[in-house]
């Protein structure tokens, strides 16, 4: 008998976390020149970071909707796991950001050492509340209707 029960929750976890990356990623937009930004990018630049948004909330709604409906987790762990590949994917910017500090020549900073622990933090804590309640909802909502 396998001594460490299947859990699907941390393998949808780590592709969730990456699914985050890779939006961070792609739908960076750099500005080539301060004129540049200056100008004509900044309503492109708004849309890139709102179909950011978009695309991420929509992966969040979904990650909610695996562990509740799919792994049948209770609100708090539901949370967690969201939580968790909300800071996965925080920390792989993070990193990213450090790399790139790095291959520039600049160093690394001491805020690329702090942005390593408050990204995480950051963007999971808010994650984890929006992911409770959101979870609490649909249990209640899934009583009632159980109850009917």
């Amino acid at each position: 008998m396998d001594a460490s029960p299947r859990q699907p929750w941390i393998r949808a976890a780590l592709i969730v976390g990456a699914a985050y990356f890779v939006i961070g990623r792609v739908f960076a937009v750099r500005c080539l020149g301060e004129t540049v930004c200056a100008t004509g990018a900044s309503a492109n630049l708004r849309l890139w970071r709102l179909a950011a948004w978009l695309l991420s909330g929509l992966v969040y709604a979904a990650h909610i909707w695996y562990e509740h409906f799919r792994i049948r987790n209770p609100p708090r762990s539901t949370a967690l796991h969201v939580a968790l590949a909300v800071a996965i994917g925080a920390i792989g910017l993070a990193l990213a950001g450090m790399i790139h500090s790095l291959s520039t020549g600049s160093g690394i900073r001491p805020a690329w050492l702090l942005a390593l622990v408050l990204w995480p933090a950051i963007t999971a804590i808010p994650a984890f509340l929006g992911a409770l309640v959101a979870a609490a909802v649909l249990s209640r909502l899934q009583q009632r209707a159980g109850a009917e």
